[in-house]
């Protein structure tokens, strides 16, 4: 599965601009779906049949898009204005380099030198106006040759294996989801199942929305990545989540309270398969979930999240034992008697 999530990761998709990533998995899932449809706001909605028919249906959600930019301006001097596409920590962007548009036209975000600032500058967080994309043009004239406003831009991050099973590569939130969904349509399921990746999660879970009023799914697992603070400057409740220790089932967010039942459900299984696993210390953040499980008459939701360290950063940090985690449990949750899952 880490072959999977690298190639993902090396990917681009930027929020609405999610057609490389869409592209690949209508490519890859092709021989193992006994459906594919593509909806107006860009989901990929796959239908596998499994060895039985499911008396109600059940989706299974990953998102294809990440955090990125959007160009607003060329400047007299060749410059890029942008603003920033979902959740960007302004602190973590700076000097950074990127790709822009279709192209990947290479760049960086540039600030000015430290030593043309004063000591009260040092101490804030730059606003984002004090902050440009630079391209290596001379004038606006050659800059519009190979950008336009409106082009998104996303962090020019290299996929790294910092050790046997800590992964570094920009992404991760979400594409490990992705990555854990690839492999399940792989395989020979005991139901039928509806898999969505989901367009737009970073910028308000708008993908999550329609795809859940055109499968009308009776249940939902949301596969996702979640903020681990596991580093020294955290302590006790403060470090939410650690690497190698487990997925981690969701319990409550900033979007959703998890189907409580669902929840108990797939802790039991945890512990009887012997599956890792663990909660979230803090309540906050939120996913696909927040939409799907208010979506017309309601759908019991829950979900399986991949601990990741720097999440929405250039250089995000997985471990790949936590993504087989998720995989082994969202497995025998599928497979599970169905119903076992309405009790």
């Amino acid at each position: 599965m880490t072959e999977k999530l690298n190639k993902l990761c090396s990917l681009t998709g930027s929020s609405g601009f999610e057609d490389e990533v869409r592209n690949y998995i209508r490519e890859h899932v092709a021989d193992y779906a006994d459906e594919i449809r593509e909806d107006s706001i860009g989901n990929l909605i796959v239908f596998k049949k499994g060895a039985n028919r499911r008396k109600k249906k059940l989706m299974v959600c990953a998102h294809m898009d990440e955090v990125g930019m959007i160009i607003k301006e060329v400047t007299a001097d060749g410059y890029l204005k942008f603003d920033f596409v979902g959740g960007v920590d302004r602190r973590v962007a700076i000097g950074k380099r990127v790709l822009v548009g279709d192209k990947k036209i290479p760049g960086l975000i540039g600030l000015r030198a430290i030593h043309l600032t004063t000591k009260e500058e040092r101490k804030k967080t730059p606003k984002l106006s004090e902050l440009c994309i630079d391209i290596g043009c001379e004038k606006k004239p050659s800059a519009e040759k190979l950008v336009s406003p409106g082009d998104y831009a996303i962090f020019d991050s290299d996929v790294k294996m910092l050790s046997e099973h800590r992964i570094k590569a920009r992404a991760i939130d979400d594409r490990a989801g992705c990555a854990v969904m690839l492999k399940l349509l792989e395989e020979d399921l005991a139901y039928d199942t509806y898999f969505a990746f989901t367009v737009q999660e970073e910028v308000g879970c708008r993908g999550a929305v329609s795809a859940s009023y055109s499968v009308e799914p009776d249940l939902a697992l949301v596969i996702e990545g979640t903020t681990a603070a596991d580093i020294p400057s955290s302590e006790g409740a403060g470090r939410v989540c650690s690497l190698a220790n487990g997925a981690v089932i969701g319990c409550m967010d900033g979007s959703t309270i998890y189907d409580k039942k669902l929840f108990e459900f797939l802790r039991r299984l945890a512990e009887e398969k012997g599956i890792k696993w663990q909660m979230k210390s803090k309540v906050a953040g939120g996913t696909d979930a927040g939409k799907i499980h208010i979506s017309k008459k309601g759908v019991r939701t829950t979900s399986l999240s991949v601990p990741t360290r720097y999440i929405h950063s250039p250089s995000c940090v997985a471990d790949t034992r936590d993504m087989e985690a998720v995989l082994m449990l969202a497995r025998e949750f599928i497979n599970s008697e169905e119903e076992k899952l309405y009790v």
